[in-house]
């Protein structure tokens, strides 16, 4: 299979585009619709619907992937980010495959990002543990380990000083204090020592909108494990759930 759709929820948007899943290309213009008010499961399948049918003429067989701001297990919803509380425990993927009428596969949002970056972006050639870590609203995180994802890493949760890490070290947190860069900096510093010392990675690969100003921040932070920014940016979630739904 060479072609797939991806489709990224969001808080404030949802992305959509048909992929080639060997070179990592978009193949259409990506199609961008805001994510209904208030986030109900309905009405973003609905909108995703919308986002499908402006994409054209797609072949009933063709492949599509959906990622989601959650932790996914078999197809259900364990948690909700920036949406309704009502997708927590929700059958998720079987809502969608009843109104989209078709398969799909669904997986977590930094799940995505993550196999994007390792099939298509800056993990590509790193054949050891790579964490990408997305710094927005909160943190998300995936790893991948010799090109293989291990779904489902909360690791914006873990507990440092006492705190949750996103609501300290989150892109979100610096705007609400008004970190300039080298405060932040000193609290992603000490988040990502822990995760080297929790996980002992070989590539670091920050995501997320913050990442486009990655020179303000990652030159200000001495780790021993090298790190990056991502290289695909908002294209990341939906390029990753294409490739997982058309493997």
């Amino acid at each position: 299979m060479t072609h797939a759709v991806g489709i990224d929820i969001g808080g404030t948007g949802i992305k959509g585009a048909v992929v080639n899943v060997k070179t990592g290309e978009l193949v259409t213009d990506r199609v961008k619709l805001p994510t209904p008010k208030g986030g109900e499961p309905d009405d973003i399948v609905d909108t995703v619907d919308e986002v499908i049918a402006r994409l054209g003429g797609l072949d009933k067989k063709t492949a599509v992937g959906v990622c989601f701001p959650a932790a996914v297990v078999k197809g259900v919803t364990m948690s909700a980010a920036n949406v309704s509380k009502a997708w927590i425990g929700l059958e998720a993927e079987k809502l969608f495959e009843k109104s989209l009428k078709r398969d799909i596969h669904f997986t977590n949002d930094a799940d995505a990002a993550g196999v994007a970056e390792q099939r298509f972006g800056a993990a590509r050639k790193v054949k050891g543990l790579v964490i990408l870590t997305t710094l927005g609203t909160g943190i998300g995180t995936a790893l991948i380990h010799r090109g293989h994802l291990v779904p489902n890493a909360e690791l914006g949760h873990l507990e440092i000083d006492g705190h949750d890490a996103e609501t300290r070290a989150a892109f979100a947190a610096k705007e609400r204090e008004n970190l300039d860069w080298a405060a932040w900096a000193h609290r992603l510093q000490t988040y990502y020592e822990r995760l080297e010392a929790l996980l002992y990675p070989d590539l670091f690969i920050v995501g997320g909108g913050v990442s486009k100003n990655a020179d303000e921040f990652l030159p200000l932070l001495k780790l021993r494990t090298p790190i990056v920014a991502a290289e695909l940016r908002n294209n990341a979630g939906l390029l990753g759930a294409a490739a997982l739904a058309a493997d």
